[in-house]
């Protein structure tokens, strides 16, 4: 079999914004879905407590009992808190976007690595800017695709440090500032939470929520959400797919990634209402139903690669003649 080398090009513009206005026109009642869910915040507040709780507990237990239940419960616990934070991101917790980024710091306190202030900003031009090398993060690096391609191994080792490859991409995002009063503020959070995780509870605490952190999107079937989000897994003309298996009840419906895209402005909890009310719209799409099945698959899948993904070259004319002025009403996140 052939490798991919390459990835797929696209003259069209990203899908969701013709099927927003599409579904607006022929569902106008789904405008009701749109605005915040303030009970997230207190969802933010337990599962930080549950992480801080668990690593206190874990703090003079076995190696392999820090890392067991890193992997079977503080990967889970972390998953919530992402799905939060990019709830965060689009403002669907609180009226003023000030206190959502604090809530997303808050969030992040646990996960040890600052990330959700940064994540804030590298989301919203995802949204805007999809398949656009220079603008979204979300794509693989051209070197990181080369360089993994589809070995089973080198997969593997992707999603094991995928924290790192993460990381790595936002140097390719010229236009967004890379350093401000907010990320300061998320990154002087994070040092003085681990620096009080580890003086007061030892090194077994620390490793147990940063274990965590890499569980949660990395070797592990919950880290199979990166490769369902818009993965060509099924077909090159579908770039976004969404997840409808019973993971969503723990993971804040963040598998309704197509219902997402199209309305970012509804908060998680009101997904599923927005598929039911349009899912003439959703229904024929490829979809998962299982995180870990499509984990084993894109390791094991050799058709599958970095190289599998819809990238768009012409940044201002087909992708952004829609995006670029946003309808406040759908994209609040943009303003």
């Amino acid at each position: 079999m052939n490798k991919k080398t390459d990835f797929v090009y696209s003259d069209e513009r990203e899908p969701h914004r013709a099927r927003t206005k599409t579904i607006l026109k022929e569902h106008p009642d789904i405008r009701e879905l749109i605005g915040r869910n303030p009970f997230t915040f207190w969802i933010i507040f337990f599962v930080v407590a549950v992480q801080i709780t668990l690593a206190i507990v874990l703090k003079e237990s076995p190696w392999w009992l820090v890392f067991v239940v890193a992997y079977f419960v503080g990967a889970f616990a972390d998953h919530t808190l992402f799905v939060s934070i990019h709830e965060c991101a689009h403002n669907l917790l609180f009226k003023k976007k000030a206190a959502n980024t604090l809530a997303g710091i808050f969030a992040n306190l646990p996960q040890i690595i600052p990330s959700s202030v940064s994540f804030q900003r590298y989301h919203i031009k995802h949204h805007s800017f999809q398949g656009i090398h220079e603008l979204d993060a979300d794509l693989p690096n051209e070197w990181e695709a080369k360089l993994i391609n589809n070995s089973t191994f080198g997969k593997a080792m992707w999603m094991l440090f995928f924290p790192f490859f993460q990381s790595v991409r936002v140097a390719r995002l010229k236009e967004i500032k890379p350093i401000d009063g907010w990320i300061l503020l998320n990154i002087f959070c994070q040092i003085a939470f681990s620096a009080l995780v580890i003086y007061f509870f030892g090194a077994k605490a620390f490793v147990y929520l940063l274990s965590s952190l890499f569980f949660s999107i990395g070797l592990h079937p919950l880290g199979a959400r990166w490769i369902q989000e818009h993965y060509l897994t099924d077909s090159e003309e579908q770039e976004t797919y969404s997840y409808y298996g019973v993971l969503n009840s723990i993971a804040l419906n963040v598998g309704y990634h197509n219902e997402h895209h199209d309305f970012p402005s509804i908060p998680w909890n009101k997904l599923p209402e927005l598929k039911n009310k349009a899912h003439e719209h959703y229904d024929n799409l490829h979809s998962h139903k299982s995180w870990t099945k499509l984990f084993l698959r894109f390791i094991f899948d050799p058709k599958i690669s970095l190289y599998s993904r819809v990238v768009r070259q012409e940044r201002g004319k087909l992708a952004l003649t829609d995006m670029s002025t946003p309808d406040t009403d759908l994209i609040n996140s943009e303003k």
